[in-house]
């Protein structure tokens, strides 16, 4: 659905919620009539929100289509709860409730959102869960919810219950409900700050709509417990918009919202993600320190409460601790696949020239003696025009698989280029030309390919500290190993050259 599409159906939605509700509250209707408008409408809208996400999710794949069938499965437990809660009200004339089924219907919502917006947030893009993650995202909901319940447990809520449990169907009904939402506000607030795929329009809807339902699931527990068996209808009101806003958020062009710019400092996001959980707990801690400073005494549910919201806060800082651990194991296995990266020939797998040059100067700043041979690929320019550049890759990945079994495993063999190859050879155990005819021998052996059988040659050269002496730079001795390299192919190709003079040929 277009978003010019979707701006004309929720204008159209909105206003037909602003007069449902002012013909409700203005008193045009009886008392019952304005009862049976009242939950006829949610339930209407309930059920449309049901059957648009379900449509939508069966249209789609993954993350898109996981998210919305859980919408679907909150909207049907909306649709439970509001349908026995009509029957009740409008049908039997029961001002509460007289069953579990329709507070169970009605608790089940927000747990079911949540469910859709973990999955939303932590499935995008085709990365795999961080269930560790979604698990601290709750436990922030809960460290909030259950800061502000002991904040106001020990201001108010404590009477609202008593005198609640002792003529209704209990404390879950009152609290659950509305702090379920609140967890579910929590969450998704978070989540919207720390993940890109939660900031889009379908979303808002959904927060809005939970908005309403906690404060008008506030409203109706204080009610109720100030002796009101028949609430107005004006308390629902939150209720009422409730399903409408969800039907919205089921029909919402999706989409993640547009990634705010970084900078050098904190994103709000990622502040906001750091201080939601410990605010409202030291404004609720400090509330305590100065209630028990002034006389206030804490009964022993609330003293649970209180430790239950700091046993949160540890597990919440051991997983973020293991979280942290794995994104530092991932950050160091990421630079050195950067530093391989930066060090290696692609093809071939082996050092390439910055890495063999960074080499050559340690060496010699070792003092040892060392050999530098610069080999050339005789007959590779053939390969490539007659079988083609993936067939002559094959080759040079060949050839310095050879070469690395011509010298020790503490050597260096690098690809220098094209078809140019180097070889660094620190402390040598066997004169120069003894390992450059090592070379000759393995190059010259035919290359087998899945595309045939291939013959080439080398040309080394090469240049050794003990010949040249120790005043010599890494750039001296490459310069040298080349020179003798192309004096080895002017004279005929297949040679080793040592600095200065012919060494071997082999037939």
């Amino acid at each position: 659905m277009t978003l010019r599409r979707f701006s004309l159906i929720a204008a159209a939605v909105c206003a037909l919620l602003a007069v449902l509700v002012v013909v409700v509250l203005s008193g045009l209707l009886d008392r019952q009539t304005a009862v049976a408008v009242d939950k006829f409408t949610q339930l209407a809208g309930a059920a449309a929100a049901m059957v648009c996400y379900w449509r939508a999710g069966l249209r789609r794949q993954g993350t898109a289509r996981r998210w919305r069938l859980w919408m679907a499965a909150a909207m049907a437990s909306l649709v439970v709860g509001l349908g026995t809660w009509t029957w009740g009200r409008v049908f039997l004339g029961v001002p509460l409730p007289s069953t579990t089924v329709a507070p169970l219907g009605f608790i089940l919502v927000p747990v079911l959102v949540l469910c859709a917006v973990l999955v939303l947030g932590h499935g995008a893009a085709g990365s795999l869960p961080n269930h560790r993650s979604r698990l601290v995202i709750v436990l922030d909901g809960l460290i909030v919810v259950g800061s502000l319940f002991v904040l106001t447990w020990v201001s108010l809520l404590e009477s609202m219950v008593r005198a609640w449990a002792a003529s209704g169907p209990g404390f879950a009904t009152v609290v659950a409900h509305p702090a379920a939402y609140l967890v579910m506000l929590v969450v998704l607030l978070v989540s919207s700050w720390s993940h890109r795929s939660v900031r889009q329009l379908p979303m808002l809807f959904v927060a809005l709509a939970g908005l309403g339902q906690s404060a008008s699931g506030w409203v109706f527990a204080y009610l109720v417990s100030k002796g009101v068996t028949d609430v107005p209808v004006a308390a629902d009101i939150g209720f009422m918009v409730c399903p409408g806003l969800y039907f919205l958020s089921s029909i919402a062009p999706s989409g993640p919202g547009r990634e705010r710019s970084a900078s050098g400092r904190l994103r709000a996001g990622e502040m906001l993600h750091i201080l939601v959980p410990y605010l409202p707990m030291l404004v609720t801690g400090l509330f305590i320190v100065v209630g028990t400073a002034t006389g206030v005494r804490l009964n022993p549910f609330e003293i649970y409460v209180g430790l239950g919201v700091v046993l949160l806060v540890i597990a919440r800082q051991l997983f973020t601790l293991i979280d942290n651990v794995r994104l530092l194991e991932q950050l160091r296995d990421s630079r050195e696949r950067l530093r391989h990266q930066a060090y290696h020939d692609p093809l071939t797998g082996v050092a390439n020239r910055v890495l063999f040059r960074e080499r050559l100067t340690g060496a010699l700043d070792g003092g040892d003696p060392l050999v530098v041979l610069f080999i050339d690929v005789d007959g590779f320019k053939d390969v490539n025009d007659n079988y083609g550049h993936a067939e002559g890759d094959e080759v040079l990945r060949i050839v310095a698989q050879r070469l690395q079994h011509c010298v020790r495993p503490q050597d260096t063999v690098a690809r220098l280029g094209g078809d140019e190859f180097g070889v660094l050879v620190d402390g040598y155990p066997a004169p120069p030309d003894e390992i450059g005819r090592r070379v000759l021998e393995a190059m010259s052996a035919p290359l087998r390919t899945a595309a045939g059988e291939h013959r080439i040659r080398g040309s080394v050269g090469i240049a050794h500290r003990a010949a040249a002496g120790p005043e010599l730079s890494a750039d001296d001795l490459l310069g040298s190993a080349d020179a003798a390299m192309y004096t080895a192919k002017r004279l005929g190709k297949g040679l080793v050259v040592v600095h200065g003079s012919v060494e071997a040929e082999l037939s």
